[in-house]
Formats: C-alpha cells, structure tokens, sequence
C-alpha cells in the first residue's frame, strides 16, 4: 500500500512539472535504446542472443544446395540461380543480402553499447564481444563468397548513413574477417566448449578457428588451412559422431561433432523443411530433390567410382553396394524414412509418390532422406537444427589443404579420410587404406567433401572456389532412369537446362533495390 502511494505522489510531480520537461527527455512508460543499455543488467545476454537469429536457417542451408549440381528446385527460392535466369531482381538474393546486414546490425549494435551495461562481469563482456565478433564476421563471409565486395560497417549506424556508403573491395573485407577472427582467436575469450543448456550452440574458440581456416580455403591459403586445421585436431578433443545418419537427428543435435548449428526448438521455434522435401504421401510438396549428378557421385564399398575400371555397379541395380552415405542422404526404392515407433516406410514409387504422377512428387524420381525428423509435430514442423560446421568439415578441410600443398600421405589419409569412411561404414580395406600411386588426391578429396556435406549447403561455395562451376552447371540436369527415348539422355530424364555464364555468375548481381536505395552501390561485372 505504502508503494502504490509513493507511485502515486511522484505521479502527482511528474504531471504538475510537464511544462518544464524538455521534449527530448525519455520516455517513463518504456525503455529506450539508452535506457534498455544503462539500466538492465541482462542487456548485454539478450542482445547477444538476437544476434544469433540471423545465422543461415534451415530453408537458406537447403535451397543452398538448388543452386548447385547436387539438386533441382521446382519452383521459387534458388530455382532461377540454379539454371542461370536470375537477374538484379531476384527476391531470394535480396533477401539473403538483407538477412545478412540485419545480422550484422545487431552485432553492431551490442558491440557499440556493451560498455554501458552496468555491473557486466569482465570475463562475460569479453566473451559476450567475441562471440558477437565471430557472428559477424560469419555474416561477412557468406557476403563477400556470394557478392565479392561488399560495404563493410563495424559501428551502428542510421538509415540515412546507410544510404551513402560504398562497397569496400573483396580483398579488404577478407583481410578485416582475417584480422577480426585472428584476434578472437588469440585473445582466447571463449572456451573451447559449454556445459550449461543454456549455452548450447553458442560460439566456441574452435569455432572461430574453423570459421577462419573455412575463409583462407576460399581464399585458396592452404598453409594456413593446414596448420588452423590441425591445431583443431590436435588441442580440441573434438571427435566425429559415432553414427553418421544419427548426426541428423534431433537427440544428437548437441554432440561433439557439431561445431556451429542454428538453434531451433520443438514447439517454441520452428521450421517445416520437410514439407518440401518429403512425398505427398507423407504430406509434403517435393519442390527440392536430388539430381542424377549427385547420386553418381558416391562410390561403391571398395572405394572404385561408379565409372572407374574394374568397379562393380550395375546401372540395372544402382544402389547395391554403394557408399553407405548414400543411403543416409537419398531415398529411393528400398530405402525410405524411420519412423518414431521403429517402422520403415516407403514412398509409394508405383502410386501417389511415383515419379510424374502429380505435381506434388519429386521432381527427379529421388528424396532427400537428410534431415527427416520423425519426432515432428502437426503439420511436418521441427525443431532440428541445420549444422553449419561440423569436425569432419575440418578434416576434410585438412585433407585438402595436403593434397593442394603436395603433403597427402598415408599418415595425413589415416588422420582425416579414413575415419570418415568408417564412421559412414566402410570396411573394405580398398576403401579405408591410402591409395597412393596414380590416384587423383585432390579429386579423391573433392568427391568426399561432396558425399559427406550433401544438403548441408558447402557445395555451392565449393564449385565456386574450384572453379568448376560452368563445367557442372552447363547443359541438361538429370533424373532417374526410365529408358524412354524421348526427353531423356540414355534414358535418363532430362529436368533442366541449365546455364552458368562464368564472365558473370560467379558473383552474384548485388540487389536492384539496394542499389536504388543507395547509389553509392556499384553492380558487379556484366550484371
């Protein structure tokens, strides 16, 4: 009672005193930006976590793959990057560009007013800054990997402002991401893992070193590529996941493999990505599936391409024998989803699912398998996160960085390839020992980066930085076989022509609208 009074009396002398309250003054009934800052102790944790909203999403991860030789999109999102017809205009850049910078704002904006937070402990500030740091600089390198130069803002600024600045050069960007990474890594303010549940997902040391060597292999630095990768596999006491399809599962979303991951949440937060990757039996519209190219790509158990001398695949019964990895990744006939209760089911290849029977199925005669969550809820929602970096990403990374380097030997195989493989479930020793002699290490390599991180969004930028993008994006994408002889190449169905302009299209156009909002904006090359 006593309190409702006092409320009341200084009521009284806020209201007989309006006349002399300056019209900038803040106002009672809400925070401002000021006071959000100076007078809320969790502050600094709350915007820490908005800055993490931002990361690539589920739907971004996926689609990713839509503009790549791993799968075809129906209609929408990447469909026009795939085959080459987008322009300046394309909503899906715009959207990617505006995500990106919303992200970027957000770290700005903790990192600008972290000081005024009262009472903040000085070894949470620092790793609250660093985190913010990584998060930005993660933003700043899907950016440049996409659109070269790009404007490159470290402090909060307004819309006006905004409308005035130029792209900084790619070369620049890179050597700031460099130097921002370096110095979070060296400063050593985050640890190198959490035990809270409320830190789940959260930024580690290892993360930003992994984010680091992920740049200098675009860049094409292999040294440094080595020796960040190796240190990770030395000092981490990070280790691959026992099971490689129960990496995508809801229960290990958490396990020591998974290095970076957006945070979903059963319920709370949400994402419904299997409705467009499952049969309409299932209650899904496939409007992304795999590609005949992709499918080609894994090897049979003893370690022979499908095309190599002497290998053992029969186009008549494709899947036998076939990398483990495949069946993890692809659904097609005799391998299909698990249910929550143990049960397989199928889609109904003959009927409903059947490859042209209705605008719903598969676009190419195959799903995708990754990413099935069997504890969705309703209508096909879920709270699995998209893994953006995982530790076998780090040994692949290594592995390429000895074979560009001329450094691939049994030791760097038997550290970083064969694990891998049997963790997916090889056993042969052709497959598991180092090939040497005539073997192509690089392409080896290239192939295994494919089969292990299909659908996980890498291939895009790893046809980029290979510079083998006009080669696997010119000309008709394929689908299953059905050995007609009209619309089909050898028998298989022809999806798409696609085009891929290398005087053009390995950088994206930066988007028209920014570029009327701005016209400090110059367009890239031939856009």
């Amino acid at each position: 009672m006593k309190k409702i009074y006092s409320i009341l009396s200084i009521s009284a002398i806020i209201l007989s005193s309006y006349s002399c309250v300056p019209l900038d003054t803040a106002p009672y009934d809400r925070d401002t930006d000021l006071s959000f800052w100076q007078n809320d102790p969790e502050a600094a944790i709350s915007a820490l976590n908005t800055c993490y909203v931002s990361l690539t999403d589920m739907y971004g991860l996926v689609y990713s793959e839509g503009t790549t030789d791993n799968a075809y999109v129906k209609g929408g999102q990447t469909k026009a990057i795939g085959n080459g017809t987008y322009g300046t205009s394309e909503s899906y850049i715009y959207g990617l560009w505006g995500g990106h910078y919303s992200g970027i704002r957000d770290c700005n904006e903790l990192l600008g007013k972290i000081d005024l937070v009262p009472g903040l402990d000085a070894g949470l500030k620092a790793r609250y800054v660093a985190e913010a740091r990584v998060l930005r600089a993660w933003h700043y390198y899907d950016l440049y990997t996409r659109f070269g130069g790009v404007p490159y803002i470290t402090t909060p600024i307004t819309i006006a402002e905004s409308r005035t600045i130029g792209r900084s050069s790619k070369d620049y960007v890179v050597s700031k991401i460099v130097e921002e990474l370096e110095d979070v890594v060296a400063s050593k303010a985050l640890p190198g893992s959490y035990t809270a549940d409320e830190d789940k997902g959260r930024i580690t040391h290892w993360t930003a070193a992994a984010i680091l060597a992920k740049v200098h292999l675009f860049e094409g630095d292999f040294a440094k590529v080595r020796d960040i990768t190796a240190t990770i596999m030395s000092e981490s006491g990070i280790s691959l996941f026992p099971s490689y399809s129960g990496l995508f599962e809801i229960g290990n979303e958490y396990c020591t493999e998974i290095m970076l991951s957006s945070q979903y949440k059963p319920v709370f937060k949400e994402h419904n990505i299997m409705y467009n990757l499952l049969p309409p039996s299932m209650g899904g519209y496939t409007n992304i599936a795999p590609l005949k190219s992709l499918i080609d790509s894994y090897i049979m158990l003893d370690g022979k391409a499908i095309g190599d001398d002497g290998s053992t695949y029969d186009p008549s019964d494709p899947w036998t024998g076939r990398d483990p990895r495949l069946a993890a990744t692809i659904v097609y006939p005799g391998n299909g989803y698990t249910l929550a209760n143990g049960t397989v089911v199928e889609p109904k290849w003959d009927g409903s699912d059947g490859y042209d029977y209705s605008s719903d199925v598969t676009p190419t005669g195959y799903y995708v398998r990754k990413w099935w969550d069997n504890t969705y809820r309703l209508t096909l929602q879920s709270g699995l996160n998209p893994i953006l970096i995982r530790y076998a990403d780090v040994l692949l990374m290594n592995a390429e960085a000895h074979a560009e380097l001329g450094t691939f030997d049994a030791s760097v195989w038997n550290a970083t390839i064969k694990p891998i493989r049997q963790r997916a479930g090889f056993t042969l020793s052709s497959a598991l020992n180092f090939p040497g002699g005539e073997a192509d290490l690089k392409e080896i390599v290239r192939n295994e980066r494919r089969s292990e991180l299909a659908f996980e969004g890498s291939r895009r930028n790893d046809i980029i930085r290979w510079r083998i993008a006009e080669d696997v994006l010119n000309g008709w994408c394929h689908g299953l076989y059905t050995g007609a002889s009209v619309g089909t190449d050898g028998g298989y169905v022809r999806i798409e022509l696609r085009q891929f302009d290398a005087t053009k299209h390995y950088l994206w156009p930066i988007p028209q609208k920014e570029r009327d909002l701005n016209r400090n904006l110059d367009q890239n090359p031939n856009w």
